[in-house]
């Protein structure tokens, strides 16, 4: 998005309100509240997926998302003693990539000071498809337990995290930072206590830091009574975030092993959901009632389904004895390898399911995908995101169905 009029219009109304003498709050505070422009699509690239996924940034370049997408956030980075760190640093800097398997057909090098792994790889994108802006995410559900120490010392936290990111070595690849906290003062992989203000505080110390770069979060989805939602003082903190990523995703799963089957995504409630508040809309109409604004917040799409086995009903309900098998972890498959292997058989609350044999999976399509990007249009959203790019079919079917919707 253009900055200079906006700046330009600060400096106006800085003058005028000094004149008038009326106490104003520098304009680098807070984020710019320009609306966003319609038609944002975030994907995740994660760092891991170059090994046993094979998936790599010229996957995303010949997949055709590059021609679709707007941002990447690339996952994850870890906080470690209440700093920003590297988690792998052979991924993320030094891998090498011969001339077939780089996004621009020319092969890296070891002279000293070559930047290669996926950082390299992700400016020569950003060089082919400039309309790409590349965010570092810092925490997920691995990597979160270190942000109670980040929040004793917000500053600290926000000068390690900049300085990661501007470090001369890859100096022009990232355009900002993304805060994956799960979940400020709530409970995730474990537990946190840090206050209901502790996310604020942070992002008020980045936003200082990093001026007119983007910084932004992903945050819960999670709108039951008492839930997430109401744990942390996400209005407040949005002052200083270009926007949240709201993880509208994983609202079931496997995890209760004998069921009942749900979908992971609804974007709506219906009849016999087992939880209250586990739906999207639900969780977008809490926090606009809370007063974060529409353009602020961000729709999430999964490119996976979660699954159960033993069930031998078709609809959403039946029981089940345990998570369904999958690639890489139990419960879980990407799309692509669903969408052949068991195909959709009925939709509920905005998204598909499907019954194949003894397994039953819930997972998102094309076509609920355009419902759901419709709704968002709907309700004056500023985009969508989704989790992660691997997951999806080798020409793209859901960032298409994303960016056509």
């Amino acid at each position: 998005m253009s900055k200079s009029p906006w700046r330009r219009f600060l400096t106006l109304a800085s003058a005028l309100v000094t004149a008038l003498g009326v106490v104003t709050v520098s304009p680098t505070a807070t984020a710019p509240a320009e609306a966003a422009p319609s038609g944002n699509v975030l994907g995740y690239f994660a760092q891991w997926g170059v090994y046993q996924r094979n998936y790599h940034v010229k996957n995303i370049k010949t997949s055709g998302a590059a021609t679709k997408l707007t941002h990447i956030n690339y996952a994850f980075g870890n906080v470690v003693n209440g700093q920003c760190v590297l988690g792998d640093t052979y991924a993320d800097y030094d891998r090498f990539y011969d001339a077939g398997s780089s996004v621009d057909g020319v092969a890296d090098t070891w002279d000293a000071g070559a930047l290669r792994g996926n950082f390299g790889q992700l400016k020569r994108l950003k060089k082919l498809h400039p309309q790409i802006k590349v965010i570092f995410s810092f925490g997920g559900w691995t990597w979160s337990g270190g942000f109670a120490q980040a929040a004793k010392n917000p500053a600290a936290f926000a000068n390690s995290c900049y300085n990661l990111l501007n470090d001369s070595r890859w100096a022009g690849v990232f355009d900002g930072i993304d805060i994956d906290w799960e979940y400020p003062n709530a409970c995730g992989l474990t537990c946190d206590t840090s206050g209901p203000e502790a996310l604020t505080k942070l992002a008020q110390a980045l936003r200082a830091k990093f001026g007119s770069k983007l910084v932004t979060a992903a945050i819960t989805a999670d709108a039951s009574e008492g839930g997430k939602i109401d744990k942390a003082n996400y209005a407040s903190a949005a002052q200083y975030f270009d926007w949240y990523n709201v993880m509208t995703y994983d609202f079931f799963g496997a995890w209760a092993a004998q069921g009942p089957t749900a979908p992971h995504s609804p974007l709506t409630s219906y009849t016999g959901i087992p939880q209250a508040g586990f739906n999207t809309a639900d969780a977008i109409a809490k926090l606009k009632a809370k007063g974060v604004p529409s353009s602020k917040l961000w729709i999430g799409i999964g490119f996976y389904g979660r699954g159960w086995t033993g069930v031998t009903q078709a609809t959403p309900g039946g029981t089940a004895t345990g998570a369904a098998p999958g690639t890489y972890e139990a419960g879980i498959e990407d799309y692509k390898v669903l969408k052949t292997r068991c195909p959709s058989t009925g939709t509920i609350a905005g998204t598909a399911y499907a019954k194949c044999g003894s397994q039953w999976w819930s997972y998102d399509t094309p076509a609920t995908i355009a419902g759901k990007m419709s709704w968002a249009k709907g309700q004056g959203l500023g985009g969508s995101f989704f989790w992660e790019l691997s997951g999806d079919t080798t020409n793209g079917e859901l960032v298409t169905a994303m960016k056509n919707g």
